[in-house]
């Protein structure tokens, strides 16, 4: 009983070694990431897609509707944007700014951001479009101003966005931001009651520059991404447990195999001393054959009896474990080694 003991414990502590314990612990956080990180990650992106999608063509099947409708104090809700919105004033030239390095196509570009002011009097951020960097992303000299009299814009209410970490700076004459939030560009332009979010102008109107296009309506591979997440999640244990599974069920082989070679190492020493004894019987007998002999030949020497030979019996020692042999195993000797010598070049 302590032997099984003994053999259960050593078992289990060759199987939790330091690298079994850091894997263990590893697909304990791979599973934890994969399931409550990445795979939200993946499905709360295609989650925003479906309802940018939704809003989308929600804006197509309305009219433009007056910006007072969206605009709440110069604040957006989020599910009130890419609503198609109309408003009337004048831009505020003077404090136009330019958003650094954003490609829209392939290359590196600028986008015109300029207030303008309503006949209502509140100020919306308008994005006039974009325009391609010249040389050295240097601001390209063709870059045309807004009118500076009264128009009437057509465009799409859009959420702000976070501040950048890079803080503005002054190139080529324009003060150029990293990011469309209001409070980045009131700072530099001083503009009191700015909108946080802002109108992205549609095509041909007064003002506008190259017209910045609509996102695209693929929802991409974010769906089965967040899927295939969770599968990795619940498979990595599963896979950890196999290998946990296969090695006990290898240790317990090996052991099982040592226990059959101890038994058969004793079952030889057994043969040998069953042999020993043999020897001993045999010499014993021969030693009382030669006495018997010295007796028989003193008795012939006598003439009261007649003369009388008798031969003695001889025992061969390979005979008796020849024949003990034959009892245990038959006539075939079997080779019990044989098999344990195959396993070991097969793993080899």
């Amino acid at each position: 009983m302590r032997e099984q003991v003994k053999k259960k414990k050593s078992r289990w502590t060759s199987v939790l070694r330091p690298s079994w314990i850091l894997l263990i612990l590893f697909v304990i956080a791979f599973t934890y990431v994969s399931i409550t990180v990445l795979s939200p990650w993946q499905l709360n992106k295609d989650d925003d897609i479906v309802e940018r999608n939704h809003q989308l063509e929600a804006a197509f099947e309305e009219d433009p509707i007056p910006y007072q409708d969206v605009f709440d104090n110069g604040s957006l809700d989020a599910d009130e944007e890419w609503k198609r919105v109309t408003l009337s004033g004048h831009y505020l030239n003077e404090d136009e700014t330019l958003l650094r390095m954003r490609p829209v196509t392939s290359g590196p570009s600028y986008q015109s951001l300029v207030p303008f002011e309503t006949t209502q009097g509140d100020v919306i951020l308008i994005n006039r479009g974009w325009i391609e960097a010249g040389p050295a992303n240097a601001v390209p000299e063709d870059l045309e101003s807004a009118p500076s009299g009264q128009v009437d814009l057509n465009g799409f209410a859009r959420l702000g966005e976070a501040v950048h970490p890079n803080p503005p700076i002054e190139r080529d004459g324009y003060t150029q931001v990293y990011s469309i939030n209001a409070e980045t560009i009131t700072d530099v332009t001083g503009v009191d009651g700015l909108s946080t979010g802002f109108v992205q102008l549609s095509d041909d109107q007064p003002g506008g520059l190259n017209t910045i296009p609509l996102p695209s309506m693929d929802r991409g591979n974010h769906l089965s991404y967040g899927y295939q997440w969770i599968a990795f999640g619940i498979l990595a244990p599963i896979g950890l447990g196999w290998f946990i599974y296969s090695e006990i069920r290898e240790r317990r082989r090996a052991e099982k195999e040592q226990a059959e070679l101890e038994a058969l190492g004793t079952t030889d020493k057994d043969d040998n001393a069953d042999a020993a004894g043999a020897t001993e019987v045999t010499e014993s007998t021969e030693s009382t054959d030669a006495s018997a002999d010295n007796a028989t030949a003193t008795v012939a020497s006598s003439p009261a009896e007649p003369e009388q030979s008798e031969e003695p019996v001889v025992t061969n020692t390979t005979t008796v474990a020849s024949r003990r042999r034959r009892a245990r195993y038959g006539d075939a000797h079997p080779d019990h080694y044989a098999k344990f010598n195959k396993r070991s070049q097969d793993r080899a």
